[in-house]
């Protein structure tokens, strides 16, 4: 589905919910899996990644029903069984490499695949560690399919190169099967909603900066409310920042500190942001924003900055074309190792709408405040941030564009359209 995209004449206004989080969606499906008992998770992102998850685990014994989009009963015996045929992980980084900490500790071999563009990503990452703990994996290069036969583990401090929420959480959760302490050690604390979901349902973790060790533990089934994906949010956020006029409300935003880094970087370029209503549900901080158009500034982004918004960067990039002066994105590396290399993506799509924008190995420099000319198609390489980040360029560029294949928003945000359409017609 190719869609246009025009200069939006009036403002961004009213209010908004914003979808569940992938992340901490992903992570209920699974921890309620291995959790004996009944769980009911309410405000389940219904987008194709966390449906993924879902399959996945129903292939692997788990009782899992859907009551409605959002509401989904788990009930599980605590155990996993056997399943021959191939797991399909779909499009889900997120769900190939936990569910490989998760499977390297049982008691049956599995084969866990993805589509064309998962199967091209990094898994090396979390080979590496779940090897040192005795687990035994084949691959295609450090590549999927992954072939994890079921083997007992033991534990190991490992301090990890890179600051990674998915490496640190696929050692966390073999962690669970393996006999001793666990740790992981990272140079950056990575978003943290394993250890916090864990430690809601009753895991023996313990968490100091950096830190993050876990014993062999057994879950307790308990009922969760996901909160509201600051990652979707960020486009709504940067939309209303930078389309004039705009001011626009976003209920149930999740305010997890490992992951408010746009936050912080929106405060640092002077953009109108306010917190209202924070309140904790299920363990994790939420609240409300009311975002409304500013007058931006830039601002260098980096270091211990870069894992709490990995996935808003593409979007962010965006937001710093509307800034006065230079903006520079480093230590970002990872985002080649993306759904598709973000780094170049960005810088490509970006210049065929005429925006000043220069390639570093590691991120970008943005030159602002420009306009943006527009008039051209452009690519999303099977994406669904860029394909929204794209969109919501188009709101401000001169002349119309059109994105391309921007179906890909199904994999996080299948509402996206609805909700922009929603803050566009009031």
């Amino acid at each position: 589905m190719d869609i246009a995209v025009s200069m939006l004449k009036k403002g961004l206004t009213g209010e908004i919910i914003i979808p569940a989080d992938k992340s901490i969606s992903h992570r209920a499906v699974m921890f309620s899996s291995l959790a004996k008992g009944k769980s009911v998770i309410n405000n389940f992102l219904y987008a194709a990644d966390c449906r993924s998850t879902a399959s996945l685990f129903k292939n692997l014994g788990v009782d899992i029903e859907f009551i409605n989009e959002n509401t989904i009963k788990v009930n599980s015996k605590g155990t996993l069984s056997p399943y021959l045929p191939p797991l399909d992980c779909g499009n889900s980084g997120t769900t190939m490499r936990l569910v490989s900490g998760i499977l390297a500790g049982q008691q049956f071999n599995s084969t866990l695949i993805g589509d064309e563009s998962l199967s091209k990503r990094p898994m090396k990452r979390v080979i590496i560690p779940l090897s040192m703990m005795g687990a035994k994996i084949e691959s295609n290069e450090g590549k999927a399919p992954l072939k994890i036969h079921g083997t007992p583990l033991h534990s190991i401090e490992y301090n990890s190169p890179i600051a990674s929420a998915q490496v640190k959480s696929s050692i966390l959760l073999a962690g669970l099967f393996a006999d001793g302490v666990t740790t992981v050690i990272e140079p950056y604390k990575s978003r943290n909603h394993t250890e916090i979901m864990l430690e809601y349902m009753g895991a023996d973790i313990f968490v100091e900066g950096n830190k993050v060790s876990i014993q062999k533990s057994e879950l307790a089934a308990r009922d969760i409310f996901v909160a509201g994906d600051i990652s979707s949010a960020a486009f709504f956020i940067v939309a209303a920042l930078i389309v004039p006029n705009s001011d626009i409300i976003i209920r149930n935003v999740g305010l997890n500190k490992t992951r408010t880094g746009i936050i912080d970087v929106v405060k640092r370029m002077g953009g109108k942001l306010e917190i209202l209503d924070e309140r904790i549900v299920s363990g994790e901080k939420i609240g409300d924003l009311r975002v409304r158009y500013s007058d931006l500034k830039s601002c260098n982004i980096n270091g211990a900055d870069i894992p709490r918004l990995i996935d808003e960067l593409p979007v962010i990039a965006l937001l710093a074309t509307q800034a006065d002066g230079e903006t520079r994105i480093t230590d970002a590396g990872d985002l080649r190792n993306k759904e598709a290399d973000r780094i170049s993506a960005v810088v490509n799509e970006f210049r065929k709408l005429g925006i000043d924008i220069d390639e570093l190995p590691d991120g970008f420099i943005i030159n602002g405040k420009q306009k943006i000319a527009g008039g051209s198609d452009v690519d999303v390489y099977h994406d669904h941030r860029l394909a929204m980040t794209l969109y919501i360029a188009g709101l401000i560029s001169q002349k119309e564009i059109l994105v391309k294949e921007f179906q890909w928003v199904n994999i996080s945000m299948p509402e996206f359209l609805t909700l922009m359409d929603s803050l566009k017609s009031l």
